[in-house]
């Protein structure tokens, strides 16, 4: 067969014989390939790389955000009033000290930082894919032409025989050819910790999932025992890695709720602004009878666009956003995105993998079955703690001295050491096996002493063939003659007559009662009936309807040590000992956090490949399910359409032997249900679900890079009860984004209104230049708002449903706050500019005529104030309130106050913000009408409080 006729990215290489995969990619498990079948082969498949679609460079990035509309309105502002100086400066008709192009050199320097904040969030790069790429090995052995050779893993082509051993990272996907105990790591590939045990004989149906191929190995995983000679079957994009890369670069990036919502505002501000623009000047032209005041039209005209412009709200935002990332750093989640912050705070749905984020990923005992009697185990994690219960009632072990023969079998059959670190009980070695060293110590059976009391001297190995596992051990004071002097430790005594040695046997509970013959009683064994054989089988089903992995637990006196690879018939006529049944225990805090979310209006989901009675277990243990709910498993949803899925998908709360690949399917359901989901992953194969998640959630402990730079937000601890928190944050964020931006956009509608009445009411002049409103809008409104951001939250903030990601900036009342208060502020500020225009302009005033435009400045600038104290809260008086239960809100009324009278009352600062002196009277009256603010909004909340209504 040529090269021309392979097969293209089949899926089936697990159900072919290796002879058949041989003939399909026509190569030699002995010579491999020829060179020039390599060439060709190299020329139809390329190198085995992973390939990488362009993205947006930096340039792009950076020239995209001057797109913004907003900024695209302040760059034209800064244009005319560049060109209206540079007319003045030819015309010579600039007033004495003013400084040329300063209003267009600050908006432009508006322009550029905001235009920096936004590529600095934006230009993060994706570095999931470079994370991928590591996982590759740079350098492969294989056999060509015949001969051993090592070659960089790119060179590698369907066809090539390629050589394994510990310690390697798999270059390619291929089938196996032989293997001498090989295992292979593939958590990275299927999120399972296990190694895998493969076998080069096995020929599986087309159907088998991923991580049950045990004739293929993947790219990407690591070996850990073992050695192989694999046959090439996909190289680069086509391997399974590939195929994940792939996915991950074709989930597209939507923007954040925060992102939409401020693209609408700035849609509405801009439009609105113009049009009021168009309404001045041509009111303006109408009222004059031509355009002999244009000029004068056209200053109006850019105040008002840098009035209707909130320039410091980028900037605030930026900052609130990396405030909430700290508060959230303190609660163990890490943020990578910053409007991740936000966007937490609009979650509706959150699928959460079971295993370390639900469970504390420590298997724990919870049931022993022995001589007809089943015990509940107590205690938490690996603390070897706890007590046995029979009915509810603690035991002791006198009582039933079958439980401290089997808890000895669970210490010695062991490979696995329990020891205290920092405090904390840890497992060094299998979880499985640390559960049961664990449950030994609650019986009082110490692993280091049983295991010099009954030293080990020959084993028999699990496999996956088997399902079990042997140990012979050397009884002391037997072997050597000596047991009348030393004696034999009394817990073991019945199970021996004269015998020497003892073999323990685990394994599955059928197959390891299958060789038994006989039943240990607690003080001798007795022929294994039947009746009890049947009684022992349903109590394994009943454990394993709990979601319980069961072992079963055996002994066997020797008379000698058996000969190796004599498993079959030495593993004969056991005696049985009992069941243990154990879980991967939740986490003690997940049942408080899902009750919460519920509360929330938030629906928790489980996601797992574990077995689904586990699943609904733990799901119904947690508050997940309720008894009935519907469970979907990885092949049913194999084999639904993505419509019948999305029809489902409301009604499924655990998913149970589900594929990484299949989390995608799920997010995008939900998604196009309208759910906004939050999902957590830690394997490579999550990266793609992660991405398309509207919030992707690694894990910090046991997640992979992949899967880290492919995600919103990493759990440093790993725990569902993190998610929650972080969540409570990002609602917090959100409602003092809405607060900040309420205060400053209620302003900025009353800066524009009174700037656009002052040519209305004929008064001559701008009340305001562009300098001075970007004062405002950075300074009084920015320092003021950035304490709205660090506001606590409300006591209820976990006790409603989430705001729906879709809703509009304007929704819940706050467009109709900003146009009322803007107007309330427009007449407050227009009343005093009347009064002032007269009083700077009657007879005998001693001062600037112009001064009554420092006092509108003033009275704008220090009525913010009051507004700022005001609303902190919505409904609640701001008498009612603790002062200083966010200290920074007065501190910020109190700077910006002094920063605003230096602008009146410093000369070289009155100079160039172009203010004038005022008197006390004067000033005092700027205060007594700014004060009128605050009073009217004080007298808002008296009003809905009447009316029994509150603001949301």
């Amino acid at each position: 067969m040529s090269a021309n006729s392979l097969p293209e990215g089949a899926a089936v290489w697990h159900s072919l014989e290796v002879d058949k995969a041989l003939d399909l990619l026509d190569s030699n498990a002995d010579s491999g390939l020829t060179p020039q079948e390599i060439q060709q082969r190299l020329q139809k498949y390329g190198p085995n790389e992973l390939e990488e679609t362009a993205g947006r460079s930096t340039w792009e990035i950076l020239l995209d955000q001057f797109k913004n509309i907003m900024l695209l309105m302040l760059i034209g502002v800064a244009l005319i009033s560049g060109f209206l100086d540079l007319m003045a400066l030819r015309a010579g008709s600039l007033k004495p000290g003013e400084v040329p192009f300063k209003d267009t050199i600050a908006i432009l320097a508006i322009v550029i930082l905001n235009g920096i904040l936004g590529y600095v969030q934006e230009s993060r790069a994706e570095k999931a894919l470079a994370a991928l790429k590591k996982l590759t090995s740079p350098l492969v052995r294989v056999i060509r032409d015949a001969r051993l050779v090592e070659i960089a893993a790119k060179e590698l082509v369907p066809g090539d025989v390629m050589l394994l051993e510990a310690g390697m990272q798999i270059a390619a996907d291929g089938r196996l050819i032989e293997q001498s105990n090989l295992q292979v790591r593939e958590s990275a590939l299927t999120g399972e910790a296990q190694s895998v045990n493969k076998q080069a004989t096995l020929k599986l149906p087309e159907e088998t999932d991923l991580g049950d191929r045990l004739n293929l190995v993947f790219q990407g995983t690591e070996v850990i025992q073992g050695r192989a000679k694999v046959l090439v079957t996909n190289t680069g994009m086509t391997t399974e890695l590939g195929k994940i890369a792939a996915m991950l670069q074709s989930v597209e990036s939507e923007p954040t709720p925060l992102q939409q919502r401020m693209t609408q505002l700035g849609n509405v501000l801009v439009t609105g602004s113009l049009i009021l623009v168009a309404i001045v000047v041509i009111g303006g032209v109408i009222k004059d009878g031509g355009f002999k005041n244009i000029q004068e039209l056209l200053e109006v005209s850019l105040s008002m666009a840098v009035a209707v412009v909130p320039e410091g709200l980028p900037a605030v935002i930026t900052v609130t956003l990396a405030l909430g990332t700290q508060r959230m750093v303190r609660q163990n989640a890490l943020i990578r995105k910053l409007p991740a912050v936000e966007t937490l705070g609009s979650v509706t749905t959150i699928c959460s993998d079971k295993t370390g984020t639900l469970t504390q990923n420590k298997m724990v005992v919870q049931s022993v079955a022995t001589n007809n009697k089943t015990f509940r185990v107590t205690g938490e994690g690996y603390a070897p703690t706890g007590d046995f219960q029979l009915d509810g009632q603690k035991i002791s072990l006198e009582q039933s001295p079958e439980i401290s023969a089997l808890s000895i079998a669970c210490a010695v059959c062991n490979d696995s050491v329990l020891q205290k670190e920092q405090g904390e009980w840890a497992i060094l070695g299998d979880p499985t096996e640390g559960a049961l060293v664990t449950l030994a110590g609650k019986a009082g059976i110490e692993k280091d002493q049983w295991n010099s009391k009954l030293p080990r001297v020959a084993e028999f190995p699990f496999s996956s063939e088997r399902k079990r596992m042997s140990v012979i051990s050397q009884v002391e004071g037997v072997a050597t003659g000596e047991a009348s002097s030393r004696g034999v430790d009394p817990a073991i005594a019945n199970f021996l007559q004269s015998e020497p040695y003892l073999m323990f046997t685990k394994g599955s509970p059928e197959l390891t009662l299958a060789r038994s013959t006989q039943i240990y009683l607690g003080d001798r064994s007795a022929p294994l009936t039947e009746e009890q054989r049947q009684k022992i089988l349903a109590e394994n089903d009943q454990m394993a309807s709990k979601g319980l992995r069961v072992l079963g637990f055996a002994y066997k006196p020797l008379a000698q040590i058996p000969p190796e690879g004599s498993d079959e018939t030495s593993e004969q006529d056991l005696v049985w000992l009992g069941l243990v049944g154990m879980l991967d225990a939740p986490r003690p805090e997940v049942r408080a956090a899902v009750q919460e979310c519920r509360e929330a209006g938030i629906r928790p989901v489980m996601i797992t490949g574990d077995h689904q009675l586990t699943a609904r277990a733990i799901a119904t243990d947690l508050g997940i399910a309720q008894e009935g709910d519907r469970l979907l498993t990885g092949q049913e949803l194999q084999r639904m359409s993505d419509q019948e899925l999305e029809q489902n998908v409301d009604l499924v709360s655990i998913y149970a032997r589900v594929s990484p690949e299949h989390k995608l399917r799920i997010v995008q359901a939900l998604q196009r249900r309208g759910r906004f989901v939050a999902m957590t992953g830690d394997g490579v194969n999550d990266a793609p679900a992660l991405k398309q998640a509207d919030i992707g959630i690694a894990m910090g402990i046991t997640g992979t890079d992949v899967s880290k730079e492919a995600s919103d937000m990493v759990l440093l601890d790993d725990n569902f009860a993190t998610i929650v928190s972080a969540t409570k944050e990002g609602r917090v964020v959100y409602t003092n984004i809405r607060r900040f931006i309420k205060y400053i956009l209620g302003s900025n509608i009353g800066e524009v209104l009174t700037i656009a009445a002052a040519p209305l009411i004929g008064l001559g002049g701008v009340p305001l230049t562009p300098l001075q409103i970007l004062w405002m809008n950075l300074v009084t409104d920015g320092l003021p708002a950035l304490a709205l951001a660090v506001e606590p939250p409300e006591p209820d903030v976990m006790q409603r449903p989430p705001f729906s990601p879709r809703e509009s900036i304007f929704a819940r009342g706050l467009g109709s706050y900003m146009i009322r208060i803007g107007i309330i502020f427009a007449i407050i500020t227009i009343a005093l500019m009347w009064w002032a225009y007269q009083h700077t302009h009657a007879p005998g005033y001693q001062g600037n005529r112009d001064a009554w435009k420092t006092m509108v400045f003033t009275t704008l600038c220090i009525a913010q104030m009051g507004h700022a104290i005001a609303i902190r809260s919505n409904n609640r008086l701001t008498i009612e309130m603790n002062p200083f239960s966010n200290i920074f809100v007065l501190a910020a009324v109190v700077v910006t106050t002094i920063l605003q009278l230096m602008l009146i009352y410093v000369p070289p600062l009155r100079d160039f913000f172009g203010t004038h002196y005022l008197t006390l009277e004067e000033l005092g009256v700027c205060i007594g009408f700014s004060a009128l603010m605050f009073v009217w909004i004080e007298a808002e909340k008296i009003f809905l409080r009447i009316m029994g209504k509150k603001a949301v």
